[in-house]
């Protein structure tokens, strides 16, 4: 693994083939969620600069398969431990045996070596879903993604965040004509579904709104889009829509997308 004095962010994969982001401190290195074959993340592990034997922990956020295909696989291969909170690792059924096994409480912080993490819930057709802060030194990041509704919590944790990697899964105009049947319309419009480019942008708004002061510089810096539905949105689409809760503020904002990493991005 490329050692750097960063805290660094790169998406590996988002969309509903997969969910896989990196998270490296200098001494320190995750996975958050491996929801693509083993080979596969090692194959964009390699691509961005990093390897599998240097991970100090693959976190689990729920059990869908888009995020948790190759966890065991890599967890077994590369000895790396696997943090889950119980209910999760219950209604995981291709997880397979894994020998370092930690579990963690929505709610209840705990440390990967320099790494603070900070779980909490969110609204989402799981078990025990978990949104995620993770912080190095005076830096943040939140993840949040496979959520139906912005929650006061969710709302609270992602507050004061340097980077933010939230959801922005679908156009709700394009849901609505699109291709799906009307049962999965709903489950996706749903409190436990998904956010729309829409809800993100509110979110994002009143995040920045929380501090009115026009003098003072906002800690959010960046803002990565994920999980979005190659049906049902586009990436035009979906930065357009949510640019316009940024304010004008100058912060970069990117798209995570299925078939290659993305940016490597150092706070």
């Amino acid at each position: 693994m490329k050692k750097t004095n960063s805290f660094c962010v790169c998406p590996l994969v988002s969309g509903s083939k997969g969910n896989s982001v990196f998270v490296s401190t200098p001494k320190t290195a995750v996975l958050i969620d491996a929801g693509l074959s083993g080979i596969e993340i090692e194959r964009r592990l390699t691509l961005v600069g990093q390897t599998p034997e240097q991970l100090s922990a693959i976190i689990i956020t729920h059990e869908h398969t888009d995020h948790v295909r190759g966890a065991g696989v890599l967890s077994r291969r590369f000895n790396i431990p696997v943090y889950i909170t119980p209910k999760t690792l219950d209604a995981c059924t291709g997880l397979g045996k894994i020998q370092h096994l930690n579990f963690f409480e929505c709610g209840t912080p705990f440390d990967i070596d320099e790494l603070r993490v900070v779980p909490f819930s969110i609204s989402h057709d799981a078990q025990d879903p978990a949104g995620l802060t993770l912080s190095f030194g005076e830096n943040k990041i939140g993840i949040a993604t496979d959520l139906g509704i912005v929650t006061g919590l969710v709302r609270e944790h992602l507050k004061n965040c340097h980077l933010i990697y939230i959801e922005s899964n679908h156009d709700p105009e394009m849901l609505i004509n699109g291709p799906y049947p009307w049962s999965l319309k709903q489950r996706i419009k749903s409190r436990t579904g998904h956010l729309s480019n829409m809800d993100t942008r509110e979110l994002l708004s009143d995040i920045l709104g929380q501090n009115p002061d026009p003098d003072v510089i906002p800690d959010l810096k960046h803002v990565i889009l994920a999980h979005l539905s190659e049906e049902n949105n586009c990436p035009r689409k979906a930065a357009m829509e949510v640019a316009k809760g940024l304010n004008g503020s100058g912060i970069a904002l990117y798209v995570a997308g299925p078939d290659y990493p993305g940016e490597m991005i150092r706070l």
